[in-house]
């Protein structure tokens, strides 16, 4: 059975999918895009700051599906500009630190509503 994750924390859906689910064991977390939750408006600044409010938004959907930040097992990281990789890398250290989870980073010609950088991931539930 799966349960399906719904908060006013992160942005809402911009499309007919839920912001995660809980099936199996696990916290699927839909691709998240930088934006304000309470806005619905794209953040604007460096890679770093795009970083740090996608990983904002992925933690408080897994957080409303009963997971914290370290139960993150898996992040696909998405960039229109690879050129971006070493500040993500920095971001990704301040949040997951020592024991960070597996991970993916590729190349996209293009994200929903012109993003340049968008994460989806993949908790554990204990």
């Amino acid at each position: 059975m799966s349960e399906i994750i719904s908060t006013k924390s992160a942005p809402a859906a911009v499309g007919p999918y839920s912001q995660g689910v809980v099936s199996g064991g696990l916290i699927w977390v839909s691709m998240q895009l930088p934006i304000f939750p309470a806005t619905g408006d794209l953040v604007e600044g460096d890679a770093a700051e795009l970083a740090r409010r996608i990983i904002r938004n992925g933690v408080a959907i897994i957080e409303a599906g009963g997971g914290f930040i370290g139960d993150v097992v898996k992040v696909t990281i998405y960039f229109t500009d690879l050129g971006d990789f070493a500040a993500v890398n920095e971001v990704f250290a301040e949040f997951f630190g020592e024991n960070p989870p597996s991970r993916a980073a590729l190349e996209v010609s293009a994200l929903p509503k012109g993003a340049s950088l968008a994460m989806d991931f993949v908790a554990s539930v204990n």
